[in-house]
């Protein structure tokens, strides 16, 4: 890695199950090949370790979104490549994420991971869908919770209709294309 070397967040938002911590990895997997320093935050980490104690309110989980975009754009800052699979549910909070990067002119790219609802409650990785359904919890983000989706995202990734694999290839192609890989 040469010293000069951009960092940049790039945070993959979508619903529960859409694919996003999957395709971060296969990423990350990608760019450490290239030579790129690479970190994950990974939205179940995060609320472990960063944001323990935060409940699921709007106003927890904007202050889980903004504790997680001061991580990455640090990060980023210093030359890392960011990746973000975290749902940030709501725009305002991932507008204040991407207005932190641009006024410190940190590289910042939103990447909506738009997985249909039913698609994602098949695959229903964590089985969030099956206790939301069986009356277990309730404010799951795209069922009984809002999920506001990015109007214009720098890439839409339709994960259901395409490899991780391929995934990751569009996502790395936007990377190259922005001399950010």
């Amino acid at each position: 890695m040469s010293v000069t070397e951009a960092g940049a967040t790039i945070w993959l938002t979508g619903l529960p199950s859409a694919g996003k911590t999957t395709i971060a990895y296969e990423l990350a997997g990608r760019l450490r090949e290239g030579g790129h320093r690479v970190e994950v935050l990974d939205g179940d980490e995060i609320r472990e370790f960063l944001s323990a104690g935060l409940g699921f309110s709007r106003e927890d989980r904007h202050t889980n979104v903004q504790r997680i975009g001061f991580v990455a754009e640090l990060l980023a800052a210093n030359g890392v490549k960011a990746l973000v699979p975290v749902i940030a549910p709501y725009a305002d909070s991932r507008a204040a994420v991407r207005k932190r990067h641009q006024s410190e002119g940190t590289a910042y790219l939103e990447v909506h991971v738009a997985t249909p609802v039913e698609v994602c409650s098949v695959r229903d990785v964590k089985g969030l869908y099956a206790k939301q359904a069986a009356g277990e919890i309730s404010g799951l983000t795209g069922v009984d919770d809002p999920y506001e989706a990015p109007d214009a995202p720098d890439l839409r990734i339709e994960s259901h209709t395409q490899t991780v694999q391929e995934s990751a290839a569009s996502l790395l192609a936007l990377l190259t294309e922005r001399g950010l890989a």
